[in-house]
């Protein structure tokens, strides 16, 4: 699993550059626990690490370039991703 995550940080990086690569490693770890955490309270079956992927991977197509935005805005995450240390000028 370790190398999805690591695929999907520099997947995330090529699509947000002002992201550090250890905030794009926080999001990628966030959105994957996320996923699976809410999937398995809402009684799905666990569908597996490639289809995990497969949703982070939209997800990183879709909103990659603003999530340094969405932290900001978003209680739950901002104290998690608080950008101002690490974002590139």
């Amino acid at each position: 699993m370790q190398e999805k995550i690591e695929k999907l940080t520099a997947e995330l990086l090529v699509k947000n550059p002002q992201m550090s690569t250890g905030r794009a490693q926080v999001w990628i770890e966030l959105l994957w626990s996320d996923f699976e955490s809410t999937s398995a309270k809402a009684g799905y079956n666990y569908r597996g690490a490639d289809y995990t992927e497969n949703l982070v991977r939209q997800l990183i197509n879709s909103y990659g370039d603003k999530l340094h935005e969405f932290a900001g805005r978003n209680p739950k995450y901002a104290h998690l991703l608080d950008a101002s240390d690490d974002m590139m000028q």
